[in-house]
């Protein structure tokens, strides 16, 4: 029987001669792969088991769902439900449409990356963004690499390879992607002079540190995650004074980095580079593509003599930016010579800025544009699974109740638990017991949603790409 099955199979060349597979769009390579793919594992299922083979027009639509899902691309366009801002495995920042199209005009067109034009010579590209950021942040001179990694990879290398570099073991942090600083340290040729104890760092342990072989003092900012009760750390005026005294660099690693106070959001205990730089920090790195809502990158700010050094390490070529990330980064920068319109534009801030209120607003917008009924109203969840009866119904309705599910409230109670602003959406799909004179039923319940369920989620594209 196996056997016979096997026989029966079609060949290739028969199938890509189908119709089906003929009239299609698709790359022919990727019809060829797909067909080949197919007949494995339709082969595979045989020798499992099955006992018939599939009628041919099946087969071909199994075929072309394969070619057609090869032929998406792998990086492609998603909804964040997931509740947070700067997703890393959702490609954390989002740019400004500004900053998006300044990327996409200085990648169809040449452009004046490494060329003066005032002075009709060559150029650098960091002339780009290095004005920009020493005026938002009151630095001497800048630079930008292509991650903070990169930044702090550069930083070390080029000021303290060789040496030893002073860290507190309560700032030995791990990132994603397992970026530790110990090795990163490490990397750059430098050792690791760890000092303090988990919890508290005291001034005089830096001091005793310092020797003829320290080359500079690193401060890292523990953004992804606190340590709280007994503890103690060291202020960076502190170290400051301990680095001039000792003809040394204060450094800091600032990971997300932020040029506006973020407390007005609800954030708290993220230092802004310009706090970072007046409490006395020689040269400080943050990233361009999380707090500050631009394009990956590693920012580096601080003093003259210091970021010329950075410059010409032969690093700075291998970590330097592409015209297309320059170009967003300059128009992400930009947005903030003036506070409310980054807080308008810039994608990250707004969406951390807005309140209950303009969601709602927004809501209602996207709604109108996407031609989809919505109402404003008041939804009360019940625990279910089975529909509410008529008294309930009427009960709820005294309590002011326009619409009843199982969900979409409870999500509400923990976000505003956390302090965070909702904006709760939820697809109709029944009317309530009692409202109509007929029985309700679930599989009328599930037709619907399927029916509807393509315009909801047009809608919430529509609203995603509004916030």
């Amino acid at each position: 029987m196996e056997e016979n099955l096997f026989r029966s199979i079609p060949r290739v060349d028969e199938l890509l001669g189908r119709d089906e597979l003929k009239v299609s769009a698709l790359p022919p390579v990727l019809l060829r792969e797909s067909v080949r793919e197919e007949l494995d594992a339709l082969r595979d299922e045989v020798r499992g088991g099955r006992s018939s083979l599939p009628e041919t027009d099946e087969l071909c639509a199994r075929i072309l769902a394969r070619a057609e899902e090869k032929q998406m691309p792998s990086l492609r366009t998603v909804i964040n439900a997931t509740g947070v801002t700067l997703h890393t495995n959702l490609g954390r920042a989002c740019l400004s449409e500004r900053a998006a199209n300044a990327a996409a005009e200085a990648a169809y067109a040449y452009s004046t990356l490494e060329y003066d034009a005032a002075r009709g010579c060559r150029g650098s590209r960091h002339s780009h963004v290095e004005s920009l950021l020493c005026r938002l942040t009151g630095a001497e001179a800048a630079m930008a690499v292509n991650n903070n990694a990169a930044a702090v990879l550069l930083i070390l290398s080029a000021l303290a390879s060789g040496g030893e570099v002073i860290v507190s073991r309560g700032e030995l942090v791990e990132i994603g992607g397992s970026f530790r600083i110990p090795e990163i340290v490490t990397q750059c040729g430098c050792t690791l002079r760890e000092v303090g104890a988990t919890n508290k760092t005291h001034l005089r342990d830096y001091e005793a540190a310092v020797s003829e072989q320290t080359r500079a003092i690193l401060k890292v900012h523990t953004s992804n995650y606190r340590i709280v009760g007994f503890t103690e750390s060291v202020p960076r005026e502190a170290l400051a004074a301990l680095a001039r005294e000792r003809a040394l660099p204060l450094i800091e690693d600032l990971g997300s980095g932020a040029l506006v106070e973020l407390e007005q959001y609800g954030i708290h205990g993220e230092p802004t580079v310009q706090r970072s730089l007046r409490a006395g920090v020689d040269v400080a790195s943050f990233s361009g593509d999380k707090l500050l809502g631009g394009p990956q990158a590693g920012l580096i700010v601080g003093r003259k003599e210091y970021i010329e050094r950075l410059k010409k390490h032969p690093l700075a070529r291998a970590l330097r930016l592409d015209k297309m990330t320059l170009a967003a980064l300059h128009a992400t920068l930009r947005a903030y010579l003036d506070t409310d319109t980054a807080a308008r534009e810039i994608p990250t801030l707004a969406m951390l800025s807005a309140g209950e209120e303009a969601l709602r607003e927004k809501a209602l917008a996207a709604a109108e544009k996407s031609g989809t009924v919505l109402r404003r109203g008041v939804y009360i969840g019940v625990n279910g699974p089975q529909f509410e009866t008529p008294a309930e119904i009427r009960a709820f309705r005294t309590l002011g109740a326009d619409a009843v599910g199982m969900s979409t409230v409870f999500e509400v109670i923990a976000a505003s638990h956390c302090g965070l602003p909702v904006l709760g959406l939820a697809m109709i799909t029944n009317m309530a017991a009692g409202v109509l004179n007929k029985p309700l039923s679930g599989a009328e319940v599930n037709e619907i949603a399927e029916k509807r369920g393509g315009v909801f989620r047009g809608y919430v594209k529509t609203l995603v790409s509004m916030l």
